[in-house]
């Protein structure tokens, strides 16, 4: 039997909500499913839309597309202090998680 969207749901908070950075299950059409602890706290909430929080630098060179477009996950370090990546879900093929990890001072 296929997942449903809430038992995704739980799981992305079981394995996402002390991940180090923010993290996001966000649908194709950019809207928030689920956001991890971090997230929250940096305004990320569920049902709002992902491209429309921060400012618009902080979504430059946003990989989001290409992921969708090629079924394959992308990365980038268009942040100086920071590691982005957007991979696809199995089973859901509208759906992507989106994170954001800072770097170590000495990485």
């Amino acid at each position: 039997m296929a997942k449903t969207i809430e038992e995704l749901k739980a799981e992305f908070h079981q394995t996402y909500d002390y991940f180090p950075g923010v993290a996001r299950l966000i649908d194709r059409e950019h809207k928030i499913l689920a956001a991890n602890i971090k997230a929250e706290k940096a305004g990320f909430k569920e049902g709002m839309i992902c491209a429309k929080i921060g400012t618009p630098e902080s979504h430059r060179e946003c990989k989001f597309e290409k992921m969708f477009e090629t079924g394959k996950a992308q990365t980038d370090h268009a942040i100086p202090d920071k590691i982005r990546g957007w991979y696809p879900v199995e089973g859901f093929p509208d759906v992507c998680i989106h994170f954001g990890l800072p770097l170590p001072e000495d990485f």
